[in-house]
């Protein structure tokens, strides 16, 4: 493709090696209730943005700065991460997960995060105020891009896919679902073969 290329990147199971709110639940004894509800969200069961309001109620009352030391620790995927590095101005992460615990993810990758956003106070999450559409995010990078190219592996994926010239689906960490797979241009399974894609196209 000739012209300006943006790279759109789910966070979760495509960047990630682990889902990060699991990876938190399991830190604070929560582990089961929140691995039920990642489960049905990830298959589309549950609507993602109910399951988000939920998952971020059982969280409200641990420290951000103890979220944040625990998403610190979250496994990356090497080869995309350099991919990355290499391509900082055309690369975006776009992810559900909440702005204040993914700050250092944001900071350690160093491309634009598009975010959900909650309101904090005394290093303790209040609410959400607001919950990040994938689909308008890419609208949003697409005015100064010519092409977009999607990488997900979830249902809150699809809106970001129904907005791109190209959707790759992920399926590094996770079968991606069968309604972004029948969207899907391309299937990968490792972030090494994503990266040779990528570079192609």
């Amino acid at each position: 493709m000739k012209g300006k290329i943006a790279y759109c990147f789910d966070l979760d199971g495509t960047v990630t090696l682990q889902e990060i709110l699991p990876k938190i639940a399991q830190e604070v004894d929560l582990f089961e209730e929140i691995q039920l509800l990642t489960e049905a969200t990830l298959k589309g069961i549950i609507p993602f943005e109910k399951s988000f309001r939920l998952r971020c109620k059982l969280f409200s009352d641990i420290p951000i700065t103890k979220v944040q030391k625990i998403i610190s620790h979250v496994v990356l995927d090497a080869d995309i991460t350099n991919f990355i590095a290499t391509h900082l101005k055309q690369c975006f992460i776009i992810t559900g997960n909440l702005d204040i615990w993914v700050a250092p993810l944001a900071q350690q990758l160093g491309c634009q995060f598009y975010t959900s956003k909650a309101e904090h106070q005394d290093n303790k999450f209040i609410r959400l105020s607001q919950i990040l559409n994938k689909g308008e995010a890419v609208r949003s990078i697409r005015e100064n891009f010519d092409y977009i190219i999607t990488i997900g592996d979830s249902m809150n994926d699809v809106p970001m896919f129904e907005e791109a010239d190209i959707g790759i689906a992920y399926a590094g960490v996770h079968n991606p679902v069968g309604s972004l797979l029948d969207m899907s241009h391309y299937v990968v399974t490792n972030g090494k073969g994503l990266c040779q894609l990528l570079n192609t196209l």
